[in-house]
């Protein structure tokens, strides 16, 4: 059975290399999904922060990174 857990992690860091950045992207679009829409914002301001917050969390990830 470890084969198959061995063969499952592999597909998964495949995709998934840093596990933290994924998440972070995930709960940032989702949060930006369930909350932008009911604000009073001009057309182009959800757009700008959901940009503004996942370059964020990919500079973060990257001086994370450079540390290893």
């Amino acid at each position: 059975m470890r084969w198959a857990a061995a063969i499952w992690a592999e597909a998964v860091g495949l995709f998934v290399d840093d596990g933290r950045l994924a998440v972070l992207v995930v709960l940032w679009i989702a949060a930006c999904a369930l909350v932008l829409p009911h604000l009073p914002l001009p057309a182009p301001a959800p757009a700008v922060l959901l940009f503004a917050g996942l370059a964020t969390i990919l500079v973060q990830s990257a001086v994370r990174g450079r540390g290893r």
